[in-house]
């Protein structure tokens, strides 16, 4: 089984639909947010943009979370905003993205909304500007963040279950 990458820029609803997606598929879920050093977490609590430099070590630890639980399957939650972010990721396993894609002043709500989370709103332009599409060459699908979650999850595992029927 391959692990999924729900990717997306912040207030996208990637923790949500990564953790009803992974207990669909009866596989483990990896929260990235998880898996960044506190100098990280403490530059975006004070409204500071990620450098590449800064991705780096968070990139190889969500990387080797992956290589982990590849052939037997996953689903983590990882902006990937970049394809070579993503690049990092393909290499260390089998990878289909599920980018999780909506409107600036939808997900700028979101954000606004939600509690106890590091990611203020005045980060999402630079999270936008930085959003590189999925390749075609990129396993994976976008869909839309209006959807209800469960409509989204549904969505992808099919998407996934009949990739997975025409794998390697």
């Amino acid at each position: 089984m391959t692990v999924i990458v729900v990717m997306g820029v912040a207030g996208s609803g990637k923790t949500t639909v990564g953790t009803m997606l992974a207990e669909r598929l009866g596989v483990e879920y990896g929260e990235a947010d998880t898996f960044h050093p506190p100098a990280n977490i403490a530059k975006m609590d004070a409204g500071i943009p990620l450098t590449d430099a800064d991705r780096t070590p968070w990139l190889r630890t969500v990387a080797e979370w992956t290589s982990a639980h590849d052939p037997g399957g996953g689903v983590v939650s990882c902006s990937a905003l970049k394809r070579r972010y993503r690049d990092v990721l393909r290499a260390a396993a089998g990878i289909w993205f599920l980018h999780l894609h909506g409107g600036r002043d939808v997900i700028a709500g979101r954000i606004s909304a939600r509690a106890g989370h590091f990611m203020p709103v005045s980060l999402l332009d630079s999270q936008f500007a930085d959003l590189e599409p999925l390749s075609a060459d990129e396993e994976g699908m976008m869909l839309e963040v209006a959807e209800a979650p469960q409509r989204i999850v549904d969505i992808a595992a099919q998407a996934f279950t009949s990739y997975l029927g025409g794998a390697r």
